[in-house]
């Protein structure tokens, strides 16, 4: 990618601005240009779009997304180390990139949006990846302000994501998930391909939200996923007894002896609606 876009080597920019990851942020710095392009097509055209980035770090993910043709990345960035490296960029493709210095996690993306498709893709930091993830999934209104999610995450993160009944990974990510949007993993990411290397592979998800989702109060929902699954070993008549039990699920239409990962999304939306 150096030829494409002009900028030094990414291992040169990390060396020349003393960038070590620092795994109090969850940092991991993915130096392959050859796979920060693939995160950025598997995105689907960004000429039109306006990009978020959380946690740019270096910037690589960056130029891959800037020289794809998007017309403008927004990025926040809570290391203030890394902010020169990412000026360089910017100043390379004058007026397309923004750099935010601030926690993506106190991020109003929202209010940032501009008019126009908005698109997310982001190598996230391991230790905010989720909650940022439910943040996007859970927006005042509904279709959100982003039109796709392109997600890094651990591969055990991914699996949670994409997981459906009576899967060993499915849970209240991966209900939440599928109640309002279609997910899928796109490609694994092996350690070597980060610096630092992280002990797990990582994975690509990629998210589009559904425009109809089965209509169902947020708060309910998470109540009844957070008990049915605090607890999921157990029957549901004891799991959510604190929500009312088998009152509950027999007003649900749902067998109280029946265990929470046997549930699908439409029978979880059923028992939030049943509250």
């Amino acid at each position: 990618m150096a030829a494409l876009d002009g900028l030094p080597p990414l291992r040169d920019v990390i060396q020349r601005h003393g960038l070590d990851a620092r795994k109090a942020l969850g940092q991991n710095f993915l130096l392959d240009l050859n796979l920060t392009q693939k995160i950025a097509r598997t995105a689907g055209a960004l000429e039109d779009a306006t990009i978020f980035e959380v946690g740019p770090g270096p910037g690589g993910l960056t130029r891959a997304i800037l020289a794809l043709g998007a017309r403008k990345v927004i990025a926040i960035e809570r290391d203030a180390r890394c902010l020169p490296a990412l000026a360089e960029i910017a100043d390379h493709y004058p007026g397309r990139l923004e750099v935010i210095e601030g926690d993506a996690l106190k991020t109003d993306f929202e209010a940032l949006a501009p008019e126009g498709p908005v698109k997310i893709i982001a190598n996230l930091p391991y230790n905010v990846g989720t909650q940022l993830l439910v943040n996007w999934l859970l927006p005042k209104a509904w279709p959100p302000f982003w039109q796709s999610l392109t997600l890094m995450f651990q591969k055990e993160v991914g699996e949670r994501i994409v997981a459906n009944e009576d899967d060993d990974h499915y849970g209240r990510l991966g209900v939440l998930c599928g109640w309002r949007t279609e997910a899928r993993m796109a490609f694994d990411v092996p350690p070597q391909a980060f610096t630092p290397p992280p002990k797990v592979t990582s994975t690509v998800v990629q998210l589009t939200p559904r425009e109809n989702p089965i209509p169902c109060a947020v708060g309910n929902l998470e109540k009844v996923t957070q008990a049915a699954f605090g607890q999921r070993r157990k029957m549901l008549r004891q799991s959510l007894k604190p929500l009312g039990g088998e009152s509950l699920l027999l007003k649900a239409g749902i067998d109280p002896a029946r265990r929470a990962e046997t549930l699908s999304v439409e029978e979880f939306c059923l028992l939030a609606n049943s509250l």
